[in-house]
């Protein structure tokens, strides 16, 4: 065999060889193309469906469903009334579809909480087939601690769409705050003194030997001098032994 038809035959196996290469990737893609369409489902329209038969509607189709929250709306109890991804929407099979829920058109207004406390509003609010949502506190001079200032949705409101109320709840007259003195190098007697009469606490007093110090002087402080300190302060002492 000549160097020609050698080289004839070397190009016929490459020939063959690139043939089957591209046959086999074009398998390859139609293989993954099926398989990706195999596994994505379409979202139906669940809005106004019962809970139990939008859950069963998915399942057939291998989504799941996740009850993000209940309000009140024009729809039955138990129906869902908005759904994300919108329905149309195709997404991969294993996926969950987030649904509102209808707890039907509300039935009464919202009572007045302002002015009681925590515990009675949320007896109230059972009673009433409602819910304590989110409960915010503020320092307010002129309300004692754990007297409700304001709520949302205010009271009477008939148009409410959830059934949680929200709270802002005192927590009475802001504690009064001072500024942390310095007492190193007083003797711990007189410090003492002080504090008891501003009525702040000393906790720990610990000695620790120095040489050329009065015993009892104290050493260092914590909080530091300049901390913001309030009544319930406990200043805890280092004093030379």
């Amino acid at each position: 065999m000549g160097l020609r038809d050698r080289i004839r035959t070397l190009f016929r196996i490459f020939l063959m060889f690139t043939v089957l290469v591209a046959v086999a990737l074009v398998s390859a893609i139609t293989t993954i193309r099926i398989a990706i369409r195999g596994h994505v489902a379409t979202v139906p329209d669940l809005t106004g469906v019962p809970v139990d038969k939008a859950e069963r509607a998915l399942s057939n189709l291998g989504l799941g469903m996740d009850v993000e929250d209940k309000l009140y709306s024009q729809y039955p109890a138990e129906a869902v009334v908005s759904q994300v991804p919108a329905s149309g929407t195709r997404i991969k099979t294993g996926q969950h579809v987030h649904v509102l829920v209808s707890l039907g058109p509300m039935q009464a207004s919202i009572p007045n909480l302002i002015g009681t406390s925590v515990r009675a509003a949320r007896i109230v609010a059972l009673q009433r087939g409602l819910t304590v949502g989110d409960v915010a506190s503020v320092h307010a001079p002129d309300a004692p601690a754990d007297e409700i200032l304001a709520q949302d949705p205010p009271p009477e409101n008939t148009s409410a769409r959830s059934p949680a109320v929200n709270l802002l709840v005192s927590l009475g007259a802001q504690p009064p705050a001072y500024v942390c003195p310095s007492f190193v190098g007083r003797p711990l007697n007189s410090a003492r003194a002080d504090l008891e009469k501003a009525g702040i606490k000393v906790g720990q007093v610990t000695p620790m030997p120095v040489m050329g110090v009065a015993s009892n002087t104290i050493l260092s402080q914590t909080p530091l001098p300049g901390s913001k300190i309030g009544p319930d302060t406990v200043i805890n002492f280092q004093v030379a032994q």
